[in-house]
């Protein structure tokens, strides 16, 4: 590995900050300590900083020698809400608040390169470091977008980080074209005719109607999308009834909807209303169905792709870049941000074996051990490309 030596010097210390915020986990734009623990940091190194952008949002601004160009850098800051497994020193102190996704150490590593971008000032132009909340299904990227994140700090083009625990140690990934999945939720009730459990005949029973539903909405992916554009639909919540000997009046049952392609994302969002309300309507029922977008694809631009693959060869030789794995069917709202600007997400390996916990898994942790490889690579977007 080639790691930038001032990067390296400050391990110990990013791995305290990494620490000291897990303990203390925010989620989405509640992000109060941690936006003034990014915002303090950013100040002392004399970097120009603006808060409030997305409630909790904070962007600084580095000036290098002068040029027109501008690069941004993107890391995420909010928690989970849920509880976090295991008795580590540095767990989470908050109940039903957790630092399950290591947005903790990607907002580590992204002040760590904006210190030393701000010490070093190597680099023609401009660097706009983005820590923006709200990441886990709240849409906080799209919130600072439509807040005028482009138009009070220009960039040309923008990059951001995620760790992944599916990947070894010491390598790194980035893929053009699309490289996440959208992200879209529904939420449906069945509504029938309640009734005795042993008088059936005498009711419209939600919870058979809501079973013959999930089942049909499969072939939605089975055989209405295109084989080779992936696609998948998740019935995540069903709940029905209150007791062994009552047939209730209503059901419900949510998930989510996720492809790599937006033609087959709205191949399913039409079908989806279509094959519930026929089925219900079937069996006598009546639906209601809230159908939500939340995240596009996130689709990598060409030319950034080839850059950040060129930072992480640079940074970890040429067998740490691992262009061959896949898509993945996860989510990213950062998708917003390359929407307006050309740029890339690269997938960061933590991996340190077969057990490594995915993220969102309670007993997750984020591998402290790569909080210098991010940052070296957050830093080599900029002084690799010179911003000139």
């Amino acid at each position: 590995m080639d790691l930038i030596p001032s990067i390296v010097a400050r391990h110990a210390e990013m791995t305290a900050w990494r620490r000291q915020l897990h303990a203390r986990p925010e989620i989405g734009f509640e992000e109060v300590e941690t936006a003034a623990f990014v915002a303090d940091r950013l100040r002392a190194a004399g970097i120009a900083v603006h808060t409030g952008l997305a409630g909790t949002g904070v962007v600084g601004v580095i000036e290098g020698r002068p040029g027109s160009r501008s690069i941004g850098l993107r890391a995420d800051m909010d928690a989970l809400p849920m509880d976090e497994a295991g008795d580590r020193p540095w767990r989470s102190t908050i109940p039903g608040r957790f630092h399950g996704c290591g947005h903790d150490g990607h907002t580590v590593m992204l002040l760590a390169a904006a210190l030393h971008l701000a010490a070093t000032r190597d680099f023609d132009g401009r660097v706009v470091v983005v820590f923006q909340p709200a990441e886990e299904g709240l849409g906080g990227g799209r919130v600072m977008v439509e807040a005028g994140l482009f138009e009070r700090f220009p960039c040309d083009e923008i990059y951001a980080l995620h760790n992944m625990p599916l990947l070894p140690f010491g390598q790194a990934s980035v893929r053009p074209g699309p490289a996440l999945a959208s992200f879209d939720r529904f939420e449906v009730t069945i509504r029938g005719v309640g009734g005795h459990a042993a008088m059936p005949h005498k009711t419209i029973d939600p919870g058979l109607t809501m079973a013959h539903v999930v089942v049909a909405l499969q072939a939605l992916v089975a055989r209405n999308t295109d084989p080779l554009q992936a696609a998948v639909l998740s019935v995540t919540q069903m709940n029905v009834g209150t007791t062994h000997n009552v047939i209730a009046s209503e059901a419900r049952f949510a998930g989510t909807v996720r492809a790599l392609d937006e033609a087959a994302r709205a191949i399913i969002e039409a079908g989806f209303s279509r094959t519930v309300q026929h089925v219900a309507q079937a069996y006598g029922a009546q639906a209601d169905i809230a159908y939500i977008r939340e995240y596009p694809v996130l689709i990598n631009d060409a030319a950034a792709s080839r850059q950040a693959g060129a930072a992480i060869e640079a940074t970890l030789g040429r067998d740490g870049f691992a262009a061959a794995f896949p898509p993945l069917m996860a989510a990213e709202d950062f998708a917003f941000m390359l929407q307006q600007r050309p740029g890339a997400y690269l997938l960061v390996g933590q991996g340190t074996g077969p057990e490594s916990p995915m993220v969102h898994h309670p007993a997750y942790d984020f591998n402290d051990d790569i909080l210098p490889i991010g940052a070296s690579l957050l830093c080599q977007f900029v002084e690799l490309r010179g911003v000139n």
